[in-house]
């Protein structure tokens, strides 16, 4: 098949760059980067460099293709940019998405959602992936789309590194012994490229995880790996941890938004469908991950 992957060589587009090509897929990356340009032929595929925001370099890149899958990836920096309101530019990106795949007329979709997505309210910076599916929803029924939904990002854990080396604790507005699921982008690589290579028909939904583990366990874990035993997850109001994450640069909506998400997180309200439509989990498990973060966490 032609296949488009949006995303660059990120976390989950450079595994699954990989595999498709070995399946001998004729992949496409499309990249903002024209630096990505000689990584991507490099890996294999062909590139497509150009602006996210630009519906006509997408449908351009899109016509043609057996498939495309899709996803929003403004990168982590995004969060500190006082001017950007990061709901709606991944929203836009969303609806630009819609048009080039009608304008191109691409049948079969495979989107980048995540856990949250079936909340319309109280999921906070996850909002938009709620918004997104909605929007490519509205494609017309002859438009197949895979929605799949991975659970927290294993490597969103790095975020703890400086308040462990200098307070000694995991501070979050969340915590105990409630487990919750996490993932590795390996797993979510694995999970698109099976999809890709099964039927589609209609809409659907799948959830993606590797591990469940509570915050408490988290801590024990990362803990042992990294040389400090006694590290605890201590849990502060949100207001708290709102103040800190703008006191540190995080553009003030963008910190409020990661505040109500992990406040969906306490009591499980976050993880409803997914506790509904349990995926079998993956193959990389919070352990194999805690050696990449002690690794990462003597570095810095």
């Amino acid at each position: 098949m032609k296949i488009i992957v949006t995303g660059s060589l990120g976390h989950i587009s450079k595994p699954l760059t990989q595999s498709l090509v070995q399946k001998g897929h004729s992949v496409t990356v499309i990249s903002s980067s024209p630096e990505r340009r000689d990584a991507i032929e490099a890996a294999g595929a062909a590139p497509a460099i150009g602006n996210m925001e630009d519906v006509d370099f997408l449908t351009a890149a899109f016509t043609g293709a057996d498939l495309v899958y899709a996803m929003e990836a403004l990168n982590a920096g995004s969060f500190f940019n006082q001017e950007l309101d990061f709901i709606a530019a991944n929203t836009r990106i969303a609806d630009n998405y819609k048009n080039a795949i009608e304008q191109s007329e691409v049948k079969q979709v495979v989107h980048l959602s995540s856990i949250g997505a079936h909340m319309s309210s109280g999921n906070g910076i996850l909002s938009f992936h709620h918004n997104s599916e909605k929007i490519l929803n509205e494609l017309p029924a002859d438009v197949s789309i895979k929605f799949m939904r991975p659970v927290g990002f294993y490597y969103n854990m790095f975020a703890f590194i400086p308040g462990i080396k200098k307070q000694g604790t995991i501070v979050q507005n969340y915590g105990g012994d409630e487990k919750e699921p996490w993932v590795s982008p390996l797993d979510i690589a694995a999970v698109i490229a099976e999809e890709i290579e099964l039927p589609f028909e209609g809409r659907t939904v799948r959830y993606i995880a590797s591990d469940e583990a509570s915050p408490n366990e988290v801590a024990a874990i990362l803990g042992a790996a990294t040389g400090r035993p006694d590290l605890e997850w201590r849990v502060i109001p949100d207001e708290q941890l709102l103040h800190n994450l703008v006191v540190a640069g995080m553009n003030p909506q963008t910190a409020k938004g990661f505040v109500e998400m992990n406040a969906a997180r306490r009591g499980g309200v976050l993880y409803e469908d997914y506790q509904r439509n349990k995926p079998v989990l993956g193959n990389v498990k919070l352990k194999d991950f805690a050696t990449e973060f002690a690794a990462i966490y003597r570095q810095q």
